[in-house]
């Protein structure tokens, strides 16, 4: 079984999604320090907002999946799934919690999409939704999320931005 990329870190993982074109600094701020940054889909639908995933990879390398709003040319190159191993633990990054089949082996499904922020353990699996960072959509809070995956677990926690 192919899980694409490894990842060994000590360090937390920040988890971002739902920016729709708009990165704020308390985001930045709030991801510095993490090794690895994973971009969850909706990142923007113009040419210009590519330009936010270019800022979060100054901070740390970038693992992006596209989401239903990155129309734009550039989104193209991003992968609609993606797994990764992180420490030995197998992430699956979808945007669209519904796209992801269940009969996926892996250890915690990271998503974006509802806004919603999520961290539960479902049947032995992380179900993962960092919220969005962006733009507020009605009255939902504006979230990111850290992860850590190492010899003591898998553990996430959801961080409101202070604004």
């Amino acid at each position: 079984m192919n899980h694409g990329v490894s990842i060994t870190t000590e360090l937390p993982i920040g988890v971002i999604s739902d920016t729709h074109g708009l990165l704020r600094p308390e985001a930045l701020t709030m991801v510095e320090g993490c090794e690895l940054i994973l971009h969850l889909g909706d990142v923007g639908s113009r040419d210009e907002d590519a330009a936010i995933l270019k800022r979060l990879a100054e901070l740390a390398p970038v693992v992006a999946v596209r989401g239903n709003i990155d129309t734009a040319p550039w989104a193209e190159a991003l992968p609609l799934t993606l797994d990764l191993t992180v420490n030995g633990w197998h992430l699956h990054l979808v945007h669209i919690l519904q796209a992801f089949d269940p009969a996926t082996p892996c250890d915690a499904v990271l998503h974006g999409h509802s806004h919603k922020p999520r961290n539960e353990w479902q049947d032995d699996r992380l179900l993962f939704n960092p919220g969005a960072a962006g733009k507020r959509r009605f009255r939902l809070p504006i979230t990111l999320g850290k992860l850590w995956a190492d010899e003591r677990g898998l553990r996430g926690a959801i961080l409101h931005l202070p604004l």
